[in-house]
């Protein structure tokens, strides 16, 4: 009766064990997605600015071609 008992003791402490990873994981993957959400922000608004920046620059490359 002991070998039974110390099977399934030792089943639930992995099983335990891979509940603790798995919800460490979890949290990793939540705090990864919720930085390359803020960089994905970051580039498309930097990308926004490079455009309005360079609009001026596509204009006055346009009239000197016309002169």
């Amino acid at each position: 009766m002991l070998w039974p008992m110390l099977a399934l003791a030792l089943a639930f402490c992995g099983i335990a064990v891979l509940a603790v990873l798995a919800a460490r994981v979890y949290a990793e993957v939540r705090g990864l997605a919720r930085q390359v959400s803020d960089s994905s922000r970051r580039i498309t608004r930097a990308a926004e600015d490079l455009e309005r920046a360079s609009a001026p620059l596509g204009n006055h490359v346009d009239a000197l071609r016309r002169e």
